[in-house]
């Protein structure tokens, strides 16, 4: 009997994060396989824990103080679940939509590959069906931080790393990698959690087809929206929401060889000189 433990993190959006439970809860499990669901609620406001209790009582719900973002609520979930002890650990985003046979095929696509790995599961546009998170796979020599989105098949992908969304991580790496790394608030713990398992062995295969729907992140009032200000736009970039210098500069030591220094610092160049562009471009 598979034991899976399925853990998401939330704040403030009530009814994505009851629509995400509704199908997660309507996915068709194996024979002999058990879920249990670990859910932070990160400070909500919108009395999204008194609807979860109402709706699905055998949810566990653990409270945040509204400080603790993906990361962080992952990481509380995540504990949470491993004090326990289960088969297998899924991430799941509370916007992600999963099709009804997204946790049968991710079970069996780690079953199919010869080496223990983290099973991505891949989402898409619910408008478009373009793929918007997933696996991710190196794509230049020179760049070890640029990548580019798996884009699924009919069979299993092997790539370097992934998004967070929808991925199925058996008990044996969670026990090597341990949690996702505290350093990390809201963005790259995911990338960092995938490289850390490429290091100490593993794999990271994409399941075949899509587990479900999810839609992209707007830019709009982050970092890379080029309408603000070359300020504001750095002050977003070293936000909880962007990449914080301490956190970037953990994460391209520990993924970016000799020069992880200038790519540490690239991104904060890259905004000034777009806005520098931006700016000449306007002029004319």
């Amino acid at each position: 009997m598979a034991k899976i433990a399925t853990l998401l993190t939330c704040h403030n959006r009530c009814k994505k994060t009851l629509a995400c439970l509704d199908a997660l809860f309507q996915c068709k499990l194996p024979e002999g396989c058990s879920l249990e669901v670990f859910l932070v609620d990160d400070g909500s406001t919108d009395d999204t824990d008194a609807a979860v209790r109402a709706r699905y009582p055998q949810v566990s719900l653990i409270k945040g103080d509204g400080n603790l973002y993906w990361n962080g609520g992952m990481r509380l979930a995540f504990a949470a679940a491993m004090e326990k002890g289960f088969d297998y650990y899924l991430w799941l985003n509370d916007d992600t939509l999963l099709y009804p046979h997204a946790i049968s095929t991710l079970l069996r696509t780690g079953k199919l590959v010869n080496v223990v790995s983290l099973v991505v599961g891949s989402t898409q546009g619910e408008s478009d069906g373009e793929v918007t998170y997933g696996g991710k796979v190196r794509v230049s020599k020179w760049h070890p931080l640029r990548y580019q989105l798996v884009i699924p098949t009919d069979t299993e992908i092997y790539c370097d790393t992934m998004n967070g969304n929808c991925v199925l991580i058996p008990r044996v790496i969670a026990m090597t990698i341990g949690n996702l790394d505290e350093a990390f608030t809201h963005t790259i713990g995911d990338i960092d959690y995938g490289l850390r398992a490429r290091m100490a062995g593993f794999r990271v295969v994409v399941m075949p087809g899509y587990a479900g729907s999810c839609n992209n992140n707007p830019i709009d009032n982050t970092f890379a929206d080029v309408r603000l200000s070359v300020r504001d736009r750095l002050a977003k970039l070293n936000g909880k929401k962007g990449l914080p210098l301490r956190a970037w500069k953990i994460f391209t030591r520990r993924h970016c060889g000799r020069l992880w220094v200038v790519f540490w610092l690239l991104p904060y160049f890259k905004i000034i000189l777009s806005s520098i562009l931006l700016s000449k471009v306007t002029r004319r």
